[in-house]
């Protein structure tokens, strides 16, 4: 009888005991799963709230070996400094993204989100710097410019510009008029010589095109003579209506064996001689370039020509002036004969006296 007595009395203790643990154990898993959800809300809000930023925004730049543990102490430091969870590094991981990052610069703009700025790192979305390639440029203003832009890497400063063209493939070739001037956009880092393998191929596309579509009475031979008439309109007018005009009479001139008579050529072949006056003495003095003195066309290009001046280069307006000077306000009177000309020479410098 003890026995059964002690029996009935021990189950309902262990009864009692279980209930207990599986209430525990229930209020235990609710506590973990509202913690977890409360952690992964707040993942969320990271990866899609807009990070702090200035208005004119940030740059962030990946180095080479860079981690996405050290991105993310990067962007702490600039962003969010309060912030402690390294989310960035979860989402990374969790999405396979940890080892596809991409070095460069990178925008971070008003408005983006974590989860958006490592897209771009991984898609490569690097900062693109401008450099624009001025029309009429001479190659070495190139050189200049190439060497004072800050995010170029240089490595042709003690390059003379035959090894260059040796370097890009034009063993030679003399590399006035080759660099096709427009606006440039590039990552940092990108050397200059690859900057002008860039600008040259370009020059060469142009000038390729331009040649299949040129007028069949032009008094040219090939593409090169081409690119230095054009070079020639291209410092002789900056007037966009008159480029067609100005090759229509160095076209005739070429044709009838007349001297160009052109003074860019003239202060090009001077070089550092010239000190922005020129004189009657220079127009007499023989050099290469010299188009009072020397027949045809000089023997290289003056400056690097734009898409206009090639254009006009190949097909010239028609007509049958052989002159023109300036008219004081930027543009050209053109004449037909000496005497015409002659009149509008006496204008233009009584206007300028």
């Amino acid at each position: 009888m003890e026995s059964e007595i002690c029996h009935a009395t021990i189950r309902p203790l262990s009864m009692r005991f279980g209930r207990r643990l599986l209430i525990t154990l229930a209020a235990l898993a609710l506590v973990v799963g509202l913690a977890l959800s409360g952690i992964y809300a707040d993942y969320r809000r990271f990866l899609d709230t807009p990070l702090s930023v200035p208005a004119e925004g940030l740059v962030l730049e990946v180095q080479p070996g860079m981690g996405v543990a050290a991105i993310d102490r990067d962007l702490r430091r600039q962003t969010s400094p309060s912030r402690s969870a390294p989310y960035l590094q979860i989402h990374a991981r969790l999405n396979g993204l940890a080892h596809r990052l991409q070095v460069g610069e990178y925008a971070i703009t008003a408005g983006m989100t974590p989860r958006e700025l490592l897209e771009r790192i991984v898609a490569g979305r690097v900062i693109q710097y401008p450099l624009t390639v001025v029309e009429g440029w001479t190659f070495a203003q190139l050189r200049q410019a190439l060497a004072a832009h800050p995010k170029i890497v240089q490595t042709l400063r003690e390059t003379d510009d035959a090894e260059i063209m040796a370097r890009l493939g034009r063993p030679g070739v003399h590399p006035e008029g080759w660099f096709f001037p427009e606006t440039y956009h590039f990552p940092a880092g990108t050397t200059d010589e690859s900057f002008l393998r860039r600008a040259l191929a370009a020059m060469e596309r142009r000038l390729d095109e331009i040649w299949t579509r040129r007028a069949l009475d032009i008094p040219l031979d090939d593409p090169y003579e081409a690119l230095i008439l054009a070079s020639i309109i291209e410092k002789e007018t900056g007037v966009a209506a008159e480029r067609s005009e100005v090759a229509g009479v160095f076209a005739r001139r070429l044709r009838k064996g007349m001297l160009l008579q052109t003074d860019p050529t003239v202060i090009y072949g001077l070089g550092e001689r010239f000190d922005g006056v020129l004189r009657r003495s220079d127009l007499t003095t023989d050099t290469p370039y010299n188009t009072y003195t020397r027949r045809g066309l000089p023997p290289t290009p003056i400056a690097l020509p734009g898409a206009a001046s090639l254009t006009a280069a190949v097909d010239p307006a028609p007509g049958d002036t052989l002159y023109f000077v300036a008219d004081g306000d930027g543009g050209h009177v053109f004449s037909r004969t000496l005497e015409e000309h002659n009149r509008a020479v006496r204008r233009y410098r009584q206007r300028t006296r």
